[in-house]
């Protein structure tokens, strides 16, 4: 019994002598994560990446909206961007599930369709086009408010942020985000406070690129307090395919609107 047990007392320091160069470069600081983001911005390359939304109340999490999505970058950064979000559906949905909803925006012009759109094309048209339009369909005030593709926003998060290893953690404000981020001003352009907290994990690969967000902030961030206390998001980011081509078009100008129709007659 002695034998057996010294034997495995060898065998578990040797492990652990093995283990602790691999340990030592898990640790080891990644490439600047801005200074990779920024050497990705070449005209007509860019990076996919799919959202998974979760609405938390009282600790749970139950499944809200998924999106699948690109951007599109030029030498300055990202200059049109293309997500489609499907709500995940509730029990009393699967026979009749949700209309998914797609956002092409280019420079700062939107066109969308399905989601709350469905009901509302004229006739012929299938895309709303806004000059100053949102990221994404109204359930994007609920979706990942938080744009590490942009440079600015990704500096800001990374200022005061602890690292452990490849893993950035820290958290920041709607406020902050307001100033140094145009996406979330086109995804949240009316919120009811600037002093909600957002509290972030970023991972990032060995080349310094985002890899995974994890992002947590209340919902009473964006509406008044009255029934949504105690509720949050959580949304889960991961990005995919980084250089590769990205071309992102608007659709074509006859099935595109600037005026929706009442149908409901609200």
């Amino acid at each position: 019994m002695k034998r057996v047990i010294a034997s495995i007392a060898a065998a578990t320091a040797a492990a652990l002598v093995t283990a602790a160069p691999v340990q030592a470069q898990s640790q080891a600081a990644p490439a600047d994560p801005v200074k990779a983001l920024k050497s990705q911005f070449i005209a007509g390359k860019g990076v996919r990446f799919t959202d998974r939304i979760t609405m938390i109340e009282d600790g749970k999490g139950v499944p809200y909206l998924g999106r699948t999505g690109a951007f599109q970058f030029g030498k300055a950064g990202i200059v049109a961007s293309d997500i489609t979000s499907t709500d995940a559906p509730s029990s009393d949905e699967r026979a009749d599930p949700p209309v998914p909803a797609r956002t092409i925006r280019i420079g700062t012009t939107s066109y969308s369709r399905g989601g709350t759109y469905s009901d509302k094309m004229p006739k012929g048209k299938s895309w709303y086009k806004d000059p100053d339009g949102m990221t994404g369909d109204v359930d994007g005030w609920f979706s990942q408010l938080v744009n590490v593709a942009e440079p600015a926003t990704l500096a800001s998060l990374l200022k005061g942020a602890k690292r452990t290893g490849a893993t950035y953690t820290g958290s920041t404000t709607f406020g902050k985000l307001a100033k140094v981020s145009p996406w979330f001003r086109a995804s949240l352009p009316i919120r009811s406070s600037n002093s909600a907290v957002v509290t972030f994990k970023l991972t990032v690969n060995r080349s310094g690129l985002p890899q995974r967000l994890i992002t947590s902030f209340p919902i009473t961030g964006i509406f008044d307090s009255s029934g949504w206390e105690g509720k949050a998001i959580s949304a889960e980011t991961r990005f995919t395919g980084w250089g590769t081509r990205v071309s992102i078009k608007a659709p074509p100008a006859s099935k595109v609107t600037t005026k929706l129709e009442d149908r409901e007659g609200l």
